[in-house]
This record gives C-alpha cells, sequence and structure tokens, in this order.
C-alpha cells in the first residue's frame, strides 16, 4: 500500500492512502485554501459524519451536511459551499462507479480516458483534472497509456503541484514553485 503525505497528519494521511473517496475529496477540496488543510478535510468529514461512504454522504441532509463541514475548523474556507460539492462528487462515485471511486482511476484504458473521467466529475475543471491524473500516475502508480501526455508539465518531474508532495520538504517546494509562478504571471499582466 502506498503511503500518502499530503496532509501532513499521520490520521488523514493515513485515510488518504486507504480511502479513494477520501483522496478524491481532498482533490476537491484544494482550491482557494492551504493544500494540507483541504486534504486533511476528509478526516473531519468522516470524524464528524462517521462515515465517508459516497452514497451515505450524498443522501445525507443537505443543510446538515453543510453545518458538519463548516464547524470550525471547517473542511474548507467555503466549508457550507463546498459540502455542496463533496455531496455532488459523493452521488456521482454513489451512481456512477458503484460507490468505488477508484474505479475512476483504474478502469480508465488509456490516459485520455482518465483525463475525461476525472474532468467529468463536479468541482473539476481541466488544470485540477491535470493535476489528479499526475497524482494517480506519479504516486498510486496509475499509468494508462499517454497519461504523461494529457496532464502535459504536472507529468514532469519536480515540485509543482500536490502530485509531486511526499514530505514536508517537498510541499515546501510545491509553494515556493506556486509562489514564483504566481509572481510570474502578475508580472507579466503589468508588462502588458
Amino acid at each position: 500500500m502506498v503511503k500518502l503525505q499530503i496532509a501532513q497528519d499521520p490520521a488523514a494521511d493515513e485515510l488518504l492512502s486507504t480511502d479513494s473517496f477520501a483522496l478524491l475529496t481532498g482533490m476537491l477540496l484544494d482550491q482557494q485554501f492551504p493544500m494540507e488543510r483541504a486534504f486533511a478535510g476528509p478526516a473531519k468529514i468522516r470524524e464528524r459524519f462517521g462515515s465517508l461512504d459516497p452514497a451515505a454522504i450524498a443522501d445525507a441532509d443537505p443543510e446538515a451536511f453543510a453545518d458538519l463541514c463548516a464547524t470550525p475548523p471547517a473542511i474548507h474556507r467555503y466549508g457550507r459551499s463546498m459540502a455542496g460539492r463533496v455531496q455532488a462528487l459523493a452521488r456521482v462515485v454513489a451512481d456512477e462507479y458503484g460507490g468505488d471511486a477508484a474505479r475512476i482511476w483504474t478502469e480508465a484504458p488509456t490516459g485520455a480516458d482518465l483525463l475525461a473521467r476525472v474532468r467529468a466529475l463536479p468541482g473539476f475543471g481541466d488544470q485540477k483534472a491535470k493535476i489528479f491524473t499526475a497524482l494517480v500516475a506519479k504516486q498510486l502508480g496509475v499509468t494508462p497509456t499517454g497519461w504523461a501526455k494529457v496532464v502535459g508539465d504536472y507529468g514532469k518531474s519536480g515540485f509543482r503541484s500536490v502530485a509531486d508532495v511526499v514530505d514536508p520538504d517537498s510541499l515546501q517546494k510545491v509553494r515556493d514553485f506556486k509562489k514564483a509562478a504566481k509572481a510570474a504571471a502578475k508580472a507579466d499582466a503589468q508588462a502588458k
């Protein structure tokens, strides 16, 4: 079994390593919020809700589920809004993948198909889908033909995204890379 170290918290990382829906949910939460806190979100949901079963989450009362996601420490800076996204994701996993999120990546015959499957999930845009595809390839060893081509730069070695986070040092290197990329983009925009 692969031991992920994305949340930088042993219990949360254990859950990410053993529960495919937890990993997928962590990726969903990874936006406008510190990466390691986003990936710790699934552990908070399981602790408060009692389960990470996609069908149970999808069927939960939306208001009650939003309350548990927004209770401090919240699963995300926008806990109530993200609760709805988690439920929408859970519905797709329950209905289209029989509750087994890993089927999204283990049954994809090609990298293009894998990217398309991830991209079709609620809350997953093009960039997030590429990063998640790179994550399952680099850290879980799920490497269908053509995966590196479809993810572009996220498939390269280096420290570009959560796909490259394997310990506290690599987390800091990814942060530094993102900070430098934002500064370069800002400088380009100002130069125009």
